[in-house]
């Protein structure tokens, strides 16, 4: 850590060229000290991260990577309901693994030898629902050249995924009801249902409640569904699980193209570990498998990530600073990586070379 009376921008940016991790300048609080030396600790933990990735990718818990409290929560869940055959509600954010779960489930269960079938009721059209859910027989419907088993039929002994069950219609989810409380199903243009053994794991990423207050889904069949309930935390909440994740992505996209697997440098994990991910793990995912297609170098840094992922804001930082005071720090950060390389620092700002000069000007040593 560089603590100096003179702060300038040179002058830090040399201090980066020459090792320190934090550059700090007189006066400052107790708590501008305390947080620099935390974000000195977290820079050495994403070191010895990077240092690590060669010894190969972690080891996962029903297929699922993590070791932080909120997610061994989710294992713990679903130890519990692979050990029943009661429905299961699993909700979360888009791309935070929901499917992953429904089917540890049902690989852990005794219904693990019979099929797992996953259907998405929002990429199925209203009309045609029914009749892939139930199946139909001959001549039910215009077309119906011959009598076709449905999901629910397809899934007997095992178990049937209903992906996006929110998506269906009030009319749809009186039938599934139906389904859940008589253990069976009416084929489309049949006089009479068949009895079916299947067990019914739902998820959505919206809040049902909520749904059901502006009367879009039905109470009765979500008390049905919510018998294990299973909530998924968002990426963003798992600390250094993403860590993990980073790991075992490239280990799997390097293997596939038969290359040596890169090394993220600690700067590059830490924009990543500070990145909201709106698209989770899904997100996460795309991105690290961009990286390692288009990146021919055996190190990744910041300047490889996109540019949304660069800078992003600590979550340490707070946002009890003025905007000329974030601008600043970030400025600073900016001609930190790219070693005061201004031309590139300008480029990367998005403003030109004489913008950036002027702004550097108005960086005062308070600042």
């Amino acid at each position: 850590m560089m603590i100096t009376g003179y702060a300038t921008i040179d002058g830090a940016v040399q201090a980066v060229k020459t090792g320190a991790d934090e550059y700090l300048s007189k006066p400052f609080t107790d708590e501008e000290l305390l947080a620099a030396v935390r974000r000195v600790l977290e820079k050495l933990k994403l070191k010895r991260m990077s240092e690590l990735q060669r010894r190969g990718y972690p080891t996962s818990t029903h297929g699922l990577i993590g070791n932080s409290d909120i997610i061994k929560k989710v294992f713990n869940a679903i130890t519990k309901a692979a050990g029943i055959s009661a429905t299961v509600m699993i909700q979360g954010e888009s791309g935070t693994g929901k499917e992953l779960v429904a089917r540890a489930i049902h690989y852990s269960s005794l219904r693990a030898s019979a099929p797992f079938i996953p259907v998405n009721c929002g990429g199925i059209p209203e009309g045609l629902l029914e009749s892939e859910l139930f199946g139909y027989v001959k001549g039910a419907f215009t077309g119906a050249t011959e009598s076709r088993a449905g999901f629910f039929q397809t899934a007997e002994g095992g178990t049937i995924f209903l992906d996006e069950i929110s998506e269906t219609s009030l009319a749809m989810q009186v039938k599934l009801l139906r389904v859940l409380q008589d253990k069976e199903v009416c084929m489309v243009g049949a006089n009479r249902s068949r009895k079916i053994d299947v067990r019914i794991i739902a998820a959505t990423n919206k809040d049902l409640l909520s749904l059901i207050k502006k009367g879009s889904f039905r109470e009765d069949l979500f008390f049905r569904l919510n018998v294990i309930n299973i909530t998924l935390p968002p990426l963003r909440e798992r600390g250094d699980d993403i860590l993990m994740l980073i790991q075992h992505f490239l280990s799997k996209y390097a293997r596939e193209l038969s290359r040596g697997i890169p090394e993220f440098s600690p700067d590059a994990l830490r924009s990543l570990r500070n990145y909201y991910w709106p698209g989770n793990i899904r997100e996460l995912e795309n991105m690290i498998q961009r990286l390692v297609v288009m990146t021919d170098s055996d190190k990744i840094d910041v300047s490889d990530l996109p540019s949304h992922l660069r800078f992003t804001v600590s979550r340490e930082a707070g946002f009890d600073r003025t905007l000329a005071e974030v601008e600043a720090e970030y400025i600073k950060n900016v001609l930190a990586t790219v070693h005061g390389n201004k031309t590139k620092a300008a480029e990367i700002l998005g403003i030109d070379r004489k913008t950036l000069r002027e702004k550097i000007k108005n960086i005062t040593p308070e600042q």
